[in-house]
């Protein structure tokens, strides 16, 4: 008799004793590999996958997407056995629901009426695409979604699955359910306008109506929170109810901090194998920022102000699940190389919703880049129990005076959200101006000016 391992819920933080489960990346039945991805799962602090703690078939799954358990609790497991020779394989207790994926894909698409050879010629065409012989969960639903079929994306994955990346591609390459199907224009009204005598042109015919017929959908769908949205939004309205929030804004000229950049980019890259970024830059302006106003690095915790000596700074970073703010620690400590070595493992981690929750707890300052996404002035929202936030914009070129002439210039507002509190106004103006000194004159941070 075959091993049986069970999956249960892990420990994915202190003080956390429930998890709301996501999306099954693996199929009951599914054939899956010891440390392969098996379910996302959600805290209130992080979203994470769970990965396989055996080699077999996945069978008996108890919980699906949206339903809650608690640590330690059963969630499905696994009948531990060797890799088969297709991945079309089934579990010998999951019937042939795996088995016949391929036929229903092959169905579904018109390249073959032969289940067997679409799945052969899927699995050879690789990356190139081709007809999917299994489509996976995540990947279905993002078909649902945008009301496309298995068999109008390319497949990419292993034996022919569709992936959700396939799907994203799709989508970003313009494809949609109503651009493979180009709708035909109506044909224009006969006109019973007479012909103009003296110019034989005949009169302009009844314009056609663009509106839309019928009744207007105005259904409405009712998704429940997920535990690390509620959470996110919990402590935002705590943050505005009992923090002293308030906003003080500079601009920054970016023009030397560019130069600097580009001239030193490609030996950068070279020498340390990662990508130099302006968020090293402001990362290290903060630290210098925080040393002078170390206020804006406290907290107030009941009647007492706590003032720390090193400087852990939270860079937010849009994930699979959204907005995350994973810690830098101890960035007064790192070098640009260190600090982008990290910045680029969080992103990396975050789009694959891989952060862990010790990853996000803590850290005293918060850096947001709001210009990502084209925002050019924000007022953020101080992550409670800091003190202090600190709002990144777009660059755009605008006219500055310089030296008695005008000038076009690459700038960036800055904002500093702020605890009135604890951080008193002539503290912020100063932090914000120090910002301002750093990244408009580099060669402070190296000369520690």
């Amino acid at each position: 008799m075959s091993e049986i391992v069970d999956v249960e819920v892990p420990t994915v933080g202190e003080s956390i004793t429930e998890v709301q489960l996501g999306a099954w990346i693996k199929s009951e039945g599914e054939w899956v590999d010891s440390g392969e991805d098996l379910v996302e799962i959600e805290t209130e602090k992080a979203s994470v996958q769970l990965p396989a703690p055996a080699a077999g078939f996945l069978e008996g799954i108890s919980k699906q997407e949206g339903d809650f358990a608690e640590i330690g609790e059963l969630i499905a497991k696994i009948r531990v056995a060797p890799k088969p020779d297709s991945d079309a394989s089934a579990s010998p207790g999951s019937g042939s629901a795996t088995a016949s994926a391929d036929s229903t894909a092959s169905a579904d698409s018109t390249a073959s009426a032969d289940s067997t050879a679409s799945a052969d010629s899927a699995a050879g065409a690789g990356s190139g695409g081709s007809a999917a012989s299994f489509v996976m969960p995540a990947a279905q639903r993002l078909l649902d979604e945008n009301g496309l079929s298995a068999s109008d994306v390319p497949a990419s994955g292993p034996g022919g699955r569709l992936l959700k990346e396939d799907v994203q591609r799709y989508l970003e390459s313009g494809g949609s359910k109503q651009a493979s199907k180009p709708a035909q224009a109506p044909p224009a009204e006969k006109s019973p306008g007479k012909p103009a005598a003296s110019t034989g042109v005949t009169a302009p015919s009844k314009p056609t109506s663009t509106l839309m017929t019928g009744a207007p959908d105005r259904s409405e769908e009712v998704k429940p929170l997920s535990m690390l949205r509620r959470t996110i939004a919990s402590r935002l309205v705590n943050a505005q109810q009992t923090a002293a929030l308030l906003t003080t804004f500079n601009e920054i000229d970016m023009q030397p901090v560019m130069s600097l950049r580009k001239k030193y980019k490609d030996a950068f890259l070279e020498k340390h194998g990662v990508k130099l970024g302006f968020m090293s830059f402001f990362a290290k302006a903060a630290v210098e920022a925080l040393r002078r106003f170390p206020a804006v690095n406290a907290e107030i915790r009941e009647d007492s102000a706590i003032y720390r000596n090193y400087q852990d700074i939270g860079v937010a970073i849009g994930g699979g699940k959204g907005l995350v703010v994973p810690i830098i620690r101890n960035t007064e400590r790192l070098s640009f190389a260190e600090i982008e070595w990290t910045i680029a493992d969080f992103a990396k981690q975050a789009t694959e919703n891989r952060l862990q929750a010790e990853d996000l707890i803590g850290g005293t300052f918060t850096i947001s880049n709001g210009g990502v996404y084209g925002s050019l002035l924000s007022t953020p929202i101080v992550n409670p129990p800091q003190s202090g936030i600190l709002g990144l914009h777009s660059i755009q070129d605008r006219p500055v005076a310089i030296d008695g002439k005008v000038e076009i210039r690459p700038m960036m507002y800055v904002a500093l959200t702020y605890d009135h509190r604890i951080v008193d106004g002539r503290e912020a103006v100063g932090f914000l101006r120090t910002i301002k000194e750093v990244i408009e004159d580099p060669a402070r941070l190296f000369l520690e000016l």
